[in-house]
């Protein structure tokens, strides 16, 4: 079995920025995984693009299904452009794809992506055939589908990446769409992010807030942090994950009937973010050790939300601050450690090792997910 690999991660989160592409070295030596990203880069998406995804959940499913295939060819065209531009030699593409349903009660009958388990619906589009016909390349995607086969949720799918490539931090952070946490292999979504923060920016005709300024001008308003903090998700235990629908659903709602200003409405939402993640912290880190905290995403742009962040964690954890060691790392693992991930469970998969825990989606056992489109080259 081989022992290094070299894959192109591909990633689309739900903030809608963009698409990560990521070209990354892994090895295997004496059990343990080293990996470096070689290469990255971000392809933001058009209007059109951006349009197209936003509203699919809502269309019909033959225009879902199309979608699927036209995104598909899109994912291939700039990852063959970027192969050709970096001069790269990946051995096989490992995407995510774009995430248009996930626990939503309503149906695309007639589509092979859609997965229905236990009332729960999970559907990511960017048709693995179309990236590897037009790469010519091994392509690994639909990485949930056994997961929720089995009962799981599907989500989260980082928690094994956290564990193999980063075991020297005792809790992973990511601030993305969604604020997620992986501890001792497990993880889980705490509470929605930038896919809020973003829609009210936009509200303000910017794309989102950068470096929390607008946050920052506005005030906190203890009603609605109130309300946002009562919500029966927080209260329930892991395994657990956030959809779209979820935040549509029960966050938007509180927030947009509460009467405030939009920059009001953000600075709560930050204050409310911060909240939960050190609530969360403080329960996963509670015999007062030391905790080294590694940060990455989106999110640690937001100085304002990083100030509540570090606020709360100095004034609600009942232990020194200083047992907290938060670690934000480089500017590319900060943007790409989700593509670096969705890359190295694409190498797990080829391995035909488990990259999907039960612990984390609480699934029936543990699986290795993935389905793989061969196309022309082989490895």
């Amino acid at each position: 079995m081989a022992s290094k690999y070299k894959v192109i991660g591909v990633m689309s989160g739900t903030s809608l920025d963009g698409v990560d592409i990521a070209f990354c070295h892994f090895e295997n030596k004496d059990n343990r995984w080293n990996f470096k990203i070689i290469k990255a880069q971000t392809v933001y998406y058009n209007t059109q693009w951006k349009q197209r995804l936003e509203n699919l959940s809502k269309l019909d499913a033959l225009t879902f299904v199309k979608t699927d295939i036209d995104y598909g060819i899109y994912l291939g065209d700039i990852i063959k452009k970027f192969i050709e531009v970096e001069k790269i030699k990946p051995e096989f593409i490992a995407s995510h794809g774009h995430t248009i349903f996930h626990r939503s009660n309503q149906s695309t009958a007639g589509s092979r992506l859609l997965v229905v388990s236990n009332n729960l619906i999970s559907a990511q589009i960017g048709n693995g055939a179309y990236i590897a016909a037009t790469c010519t390349l091994p392509v690994i995607c639909d990485f949930r589908s056994m997961d929720i086969a089995l009962g799981g949720q599907g989500a989260p799918l980082v928690a094994i990446g956290d564990k193999l490539l980063f075991s020297e931090y005792e809790l992973c952070l990511n601030l993305g769409g969604i604020a997620n946490i992986s501890f001792r292999g497990a993880s889980f979504d705490i509470c929605p992010m930038n896919i809020v923060l973003n829609y009210f920016a936009n509200q303000l005709d910017v794309p989102f807030d950068k470096d929390g300024k607008i946050a920052m001008s506005g005030k906190y308003n203890a009603e609605l942090f109130k309300k946002l903090n009562q919500l029966k998700y927080y209260k329930s235990k892991y395994p657990k994950s956030i959809g779209k629908e979820w935040i549509d659903g029960n966050i938007l709602p509180i927030l947009e009937s509460s009467g405030i200003s939009i920059k009001d409405k953000l600075n709560t939402f930050c204050h409310h973010i911060a909240y939960q993640i050190t609530s969360v912290i403080k329960s996963k880190n509670n015999h007062n050790k030391q905790c080294r905290l590694l940060i990455t995403g989106g999110g640690t742009y937001n100085d304002f939300l990083m100030s509540c962040l570090e606020t709360n964690l100095q004034g609600n954890i009942q232990h020194p601050a200083s047992n907290i060691q938060l670690i934000i790392p480089d500017k590319q693992l900060i943007e790409y450690k989700e593509a670096l991930i969705f890359a190295f469970l694409g190498v797990l998969r080829m391995r035909n090792e488990e990259n999907c825990l039960k612990s984390v989606t609480g699934a029936k056992r543990n699986s290795v997910g993935g389905a793989i489109y061969q196309a022309e080259k082989r490895f």
